[in-house]
């Protein structure tokens, strides 16, 4: 049976795998950057395809904001170099791995990624699941955002972007974002913070917004 599915503040298993760009650790491979890890239930996929070359034309944004990208499928490392050509993904070198994890020693920690669906052979058990997930990891090596889709619906890059930027800066600043924050809105201070600390944190003002029952306990400040 497959290990349970990863929950958010359970730590990255550590698995190796063979990638188009070598042999990695994926502890070493993330060292201290954030991390995302893309699963894909097969190459050349349709919807898959675009994610990647998406994926490939954003990645200066995720440098930016020291974020690795990985991508997991279950085909070979030879079809994952002929998929990157396909989408032109050669141009952007070093912005996108696709690994094969069901090769990897460690197998059992990959199956932490994903649900069993079937069998490749009886001792082999097939662990990518027909959807494609979503994993965000901090430099601690823990996760702090999944998302899970179904392979008809392609994955929303700038909503991914977006939820990267709020998790850094959540992380570092006692703040919250509120319902369709986009970098550079206002955002919440955290209820916990008691007001005067919050004054001292926050020098270009805290804000109150006010509820139908009185309470002020929505509290805003621009975004640090």
């Amino acid at each position: 049976a497959a290990m349970p599915g990863l929950l958010l503040g359970d730590e990255a298993p550590n698995f190796e795998a063979e990638t188009t760009q070598g042999r990695i650790r994926f502890h070493d491979f993330l060292g201290d950057s954030w991390g995302i890890l893309f699963s894909h239930p097969r190459d050349f996929t349709p919807v898959c395809t675009t994610e990647l070359g998406r994926a490939a034309k954003l990645a200066p944004e995720f440098s930016k904001r020291n974020v690795k990208m990985i991508a997991l499928s279950i085909d070979s490392v030879q079809d994952h170099l002929s998929w990157s050509k396909v989408r032109g993904v050669g141009r952007h070198k070093g912005s996108l791995r696709c690994c094969l994890a069901l090769k990897a020693r460690g197998k059992a920690h990959t199956e932490q990624y994903s649900r069993p669906v079937g069998q490749i052979s009886s001792a082999q058990p097939l662990t990518l699941s027909p959807c494609a997930q979503v994993f965000v990891f901090g430099p601690d090596k823990k996760l702090k955002l999944s998302i899970l889709y179904p392979a008809t619906t392609g994955r929303n890059f700038d909503e991914i972007l977006r939820v990267v930027d709020s998790l850094q800066l959540t992380a570092y600043k006692k703040v919250a974002t509120p319902v369709d924050w986009k970098p550079g809105d206002s955002v919440m201070v955290v209820p916990t913070l008691p007001d005067e600390e919050a004054k001292k944190l926050f020098p270009k003002g805290v804000f109150t917004k006010g509820l139908p029952s009185g309470k002020k306990y929505l509290r805003y400040t621009p975004q640090p």
